[in-house]
């Protein structure tokens, strides 16, 4: 799968991980890490989400501050937290998860992704039901037999909330080490009052994310995305 290495897909802590094929570097779980959109039901120890947390908090913080706020559902509560969410609705995010008006070269790069996944998924554009059913996947973790919610206090600024960004793209890098797959998801703070009421979050913490986790399911054509960056002559300035 495109020379990616494929752990035993069960119970695996960090440790047994690199004991099969040698540690990762940084440079390959960077250019590997990816969205996964699709994955397998294998379960994951809540032990190994632990460590992975765990270490990811030694991710840069402004001032030491360490403003992110995390919530797990695994294993029976993931069944819970669905069976809670069907009685809520979509409604409007606390934050504007994009610009209202994206300008170019923002626009290009998200509607171009956009495009090559739903061609994968063989769903054209006119195919609004289909799309739409699509999208709803968000909402179950595409499958993924594990997630969390990352919540950040209401009375942050905008330099917390990047050092929210540190911590997510650093628990990602080391779960794709340990053999695992993540999707980041800003679609749950549409959804921020049914994940709210269930993780109990205080008024004073509003949800930023969430991170579908698990073993990535290769045989389904959206994993195969690969998303496009720009040059670097496009967004790099040597001055």
């Amino acid at each position: 799968m495109g020379g990616r290495e494929i752990y035993p897909p069960f119970f695996i802590s960090i440790l047994e991980i690199k004991s099969f094929g040698g540690k990762m570097d940084v440079s390959q779980a960077v250019k590997q890490r990816k969205s996964i959109r699709g994955f397998l039901p294998n379960p994951i120890e809540d032990k190994v989400l632990s460590s992975l947390l765990e270490t990811a908090a030694r991710a840069p913080s402004g001032g030491n501050v360490q403003p992110w706020r995390v919530y797990v559902i695994n294993n029976s509560r993931m069944d819970d937290f669905k069976a809670h969410l069907a009685d809520f609705s979509l409604s409007e995010s606390e934050y504007p998860i994009y610009p209202p008006k994206l300008v170019e070269p923002y626009r290009t790069n998200r509607f171009e992704l956009g495009e090559e996944m739903y061609k994968l998924l063989e769903i054209p554009r006119e195919d609004k039901v289909a799309r739409l059913a699509n999208m709803s996947k968000n909402y179950d973790f595409f499958g993924a037999p594990a997630a969390f919610f990352c919540f950040i206090d209401r009375s942050m600024g905008a330099a917390q909330w990047s050092d929210l960004g540190m911590f997510l793209q650093t628990f990602m890098l080391l779960a794709e080490e340990a053999g695992l797959g993540t999707c980041p998801q800003e679609a749950w703070a549409m959804h921020h009052q049914a994940v709210s009421e269930f993780v109990s979050a205080p008024e004073n913490e509003m949800i930023f994310c969430g991170m579908s986790i698990g073993y990535p399911d290769w045989e389904q054509p959206v994993n195969s995305l690969e998303s496009k960056r720009m040059p670097l002559h496009q967004w790099c300035t040597w001055v």
